[in-house]
Order: structure tokens, then sequence, then C-alpha cells
């Protein structure tokens, strides 16, 4: 480590220079579209890497006691992303964890900000057809519906594109995309 050494005092004290302090990210995120494989990834990276896994969707069914697609259809897409902001913000302070966010998530402007600064933020990507091949008719997926997978994704794309880290998980195994998870989170 290389110090810098300030003379005005008549005992010597020593600063860091900025290029040697490593910027340590509390958890590892996972964002993306749904179907890219942000929940699999998740487990395994997290028990490669000796961390905790959480799902945000599976914390706002638990607090919420009952499935998303029912909070989409009784409350509306609107209180659902009250709950998941409310559910991301509080789980992304925490740290040791991969974190495995819905697919919406970061469009919060808050939670993206939020995300950013203290976590290694991954977007995984995927081609369409490979989408639908893995997710099919969900019916737990509320936004999943055939006709409008293409237009959602579209909207989003430039989002997920301006996310710090993606891996397009089209042609990987779970497991290759896991080591390039490791690889960002060994290199940060």
């Amino acid at each position: 480590m290389s110090h810098v050494e300030n003379q005005d005092s008549s005992t010597k004290s020593y600063k860091l220079k900025m290029s040697d302090i490593k910027y340590q990210m509390s958890n590892i995120a996972l964002a993306g579209f749904m179907g890219t494989g942000k929940t699999t990834v998740g487990r395994l990276s997290a028990e490669r890497l000796g961390l905790a896994f959480v799902d945000t969707d599976a914390v706002i069914v638990e607090r919420a006691g009952r499935p998303i697609a029912e909070i989409f259809a009784t409350d509306g897409e609107r209180a659902f992303r009250q709950m998941e902001a409310d559910v991301c913000l509080e789980i992304g302070s925490g740290s040791g964890q991969v974190i495995a966010l819905g697919g919406g998530a970061l469009l919060n402007p808050q939670v993206r900000e939020d995300f950013i600064a203290r976590n290694l933020v991954i977007c995984l990507t995927c081609n369409l057809d490979e989408i639908v091949r893995r997710v099919g008719n969900d019916p737990l997926r509320p936004l999943f519906v055939a006709d409008r997978v293409a237009a959602l994704l579209a909207s989003r794309a430039d989002h997920y594109a301006g996310l710090p880290h993606c891996i397009d998980t089209t042609h990987l195994s779970p497991q290759q995309t896991v080591e390039e998870v490791i690889r960002l989170w060994q290199t940060r």
C-alpha cells in the first residue's frame, strides 16, 4: 500500500491515496427480466461464496401472505411496486447476501440509486425466445402474458443495459453464469 506522508505536523501521519482504497460492496444484487436466471444463479452463487441468499419476491409473498399474482390482481401494480421498493431498500442495506431482485425492482429510481451505490449490481439478460422457453405459462408470473412479454422486455431494455454489469445468460448454463458472477465479485 502506498502512502502520502503529511509533513504539516510535528508527528508523522499518513493519508491513503484514493487509488489505494478498494471499495467494498456489501452484496451481490442480480437484476434483470423474468426468466433470466436470477433466482437459480443467485442461490448457486450464494452457496459457492458462503453468503446468504434472499429473493425479494419471496420476501414480499411471505410478508403479504399471498402470491404476487394476487397482489397485482387485488391491489394493483402500483401497490406491489411500493411493497417491492420497501423490501428492496431494507434488504439492500444489509451485507453478505446475494439478492435476486424482481424484474422491475430497479425501475424505481430510489431503489436503483441505493443498490448501485452500495452493492455489486449485475443484470442478467436473455433473448426473448429463451425467456419464453424457460418461463412458459407460469401462472405465478403476473406480467408474463405471451402477447405482452416482447413489449415489456423492449420497454425495459435501455434500463437493463444501463446497469453496471450485464451477463447474457441465453447460451450459458447456470453454473457458467455463476462463474461469471463470482469473477465480478472477486474483481470488484
